[in-house]
């Protein structure tokens, strides 16, 4: 995890292979199932998965606009909600890492996400 200067980092260039999940209020609602399916399916693919948290100003227009695009052409990009209520980066990206870890715990058939 690391914090970037979008206008420094183009994760387009950077990660060319890699399917990009944004997370943004606008995106697609998951539930833990559906979102451990999604880890699932990166891993049986082979494929790293990029997630971005906006700041404070949330994600760059240019960013979004890519992703919605890459998905109508099934290359993977993902637009995410975790909520559809306004929550600080910082949290975001704690509500986020728990979520990959119970979607890992669950594809493992560990007890945790009971």
């Amino acid at each position: 995890m690391r914090e970037i200067v979008p206008t420094r980092f183009d994760p387009w260039s950077k990660h060319p292979t890699a399917a990009k999940v944004l997370l943004d209020p606008a995106g697609k609602r998951l539930d833990s199932a559906q979102f451990a399916r999604m880890i699932s399916g990166a891993e049986q693919a082979a494929r790293d998965l990029i997630f971005l948290v906006g700041g404070a100003a949330g994600l760059p227009p240019a960013w979004r606009e890519s992703a919605a695009r890459n998905n109508m052409r099934n290359k993977g990009d993902l637009l995410l909600s975790l909520s559809e209520m306004t929550m600080p980066h910082e949290l975001a990206r704690v509500v986020l890492a728990e979520q990959i870890y119970r979607a890992f715990t669950l594809l493992r058939g560990h007890p945790y996400p009971k």
